[in-house]
């Protein structure tokens, strides 16, 4: 897009300086991409040149988030994409980022593994020129005015709201809470949210790195440490599946002899919720690319957006039925 380079030297002031933006974002998504790469220089002139690297492909909320975000940052849309996947490894973020800046590309947008270690690199993208947007979770940096924008759920209020069920319908549960990886956005701040309202009732933590397997592997240890737990809070649906599967091989029933309260909302831990296996799921919507290529468009035009973008979500219940399922689009 003609006029983009001269537009960056006054993006610097589009927004206040973010030293540490303790806002929220989720987690979980999946592509099959690698750690390379596909759109390119190959288009036209008019096109806005986009460098995503996505932090992986762990859940099916991430699988979800990478589609929407590729549907919407297509040719026919006006962007030339091109799409790393870091397989949640930081040192393979860290390299795209690079490589984006090598290719200088007009807009670098992210989704960062984890908050911290991004000092360098975010350093180096701003003495290039190029603006950077910050998607779902958020990073921690000395760097001054290190992006532009952010664009994500608020994942605090997503932890406060499943306390505040907890509370009102399982004031004297033993919970465990199954956290998501260490030091992301989305585990710090879901734990935060939720420690807040019901800390008291947490008898034990421990992390699935937002994977059903590693769920899995933590809810049965879980079992053994910590046999008096009625309820597990889980940062996200792929690891409250991993959960059922450890409670049935265990013989106990879920959602009945240890309830599951789960964050993201995708069609599998809504099809937990009807058949009563989850209890309540509070939702991280993943389908926002319209709205982040409508932020990278005005990025790139060098207009004014706001600091924050907040995605709205929902919560549910065992009202939920099958045709809410059904019609799920993912």
């Amino acid at each position: 897009m003609k006029g983009i380079n001269r537009a960056r030297t006054g993006l610097a002031g589009v927004v206040a300086t973010f030293t540490v933006l303790a806002l929220a974002a989720c987690g979980g998504g999946s592509d099959t991409s690698g750690d390379g790469g596909d759109g390119g220089d190959e288009g036209g002139s008019d096109l806005i040149r986009v460098g995503f690297s996505q932090l992986g492909a762990e859940s099916g909320w991430r699988t979800a988030n990478t589609e929407s975000v590729k549907e919407s940052l297509s040719e026919d849309a006006g962007f030339d994409l091109t799409f790393v996947d870091a397989q949640q490894k930081q040192e393979n973020q860290i390299k795209a980022l690079r490589d984006f800046v090598a290719q200088d590309v007009d807009v670098i947008a992210f989704s960062p593994v984890i908050e911290t270690g991004w000092d360098e690199v975010l350093q180096e993208i701003k003495d290039s020129g190029i603006p950077v947007v910050l998607v779902d979770r958020t990073v921690d940096t000395t760097v001054d005015d290190p992006f532009v924008t952010w664009i994500g759920a608020d994942f605090k209020a997503e932890g406060t709201t499943a306390g505040e069920w907890v509370a009102e319908n399982a004031p004297d549960a033993k919970i465990f809470e199954l956290q998501g990886t260490l030091g992301s956005g989305a585990q710090v701040d879901r734990e935060e949210g939720f420690g807040e309202v019901v800390g008291e009732q947490i008898i034990g933590k421990a992390s699935g790195n937002f994977t059903r397997a590693e769920g899995k592997t933590a809810v049965e240890a879980a079992l053994q440490a910590y046999p008096d737990m009625t309820m597990i809070f889980t940062h996200n649906d792929d690891m409250g599946l991993g959960a059922i599967e450890a409670i049935e091989a265990a013989g106990k029933v879920p959602g009945k002899d240890i309830q599951i309260v789960s964050v993201d909302g995708v069609r599998d831990g809504l099809q937990a919720l009807v058949d009563k296996k989850f209890n309540y799921v509070v939702e991280c919507n993943p389908v926002f690319g319209d709205q982040l290529a409508e932020l990278i468009t005005k990025v790139a035009d060098g207009e004014d957006v706001p600091k924050e973008t907040i995605v709205i979500d929902k919560a549910f219940d065992q009202t939920i039925t099958q045709a809410d399922v059904d019609a799920r689009a993912y």
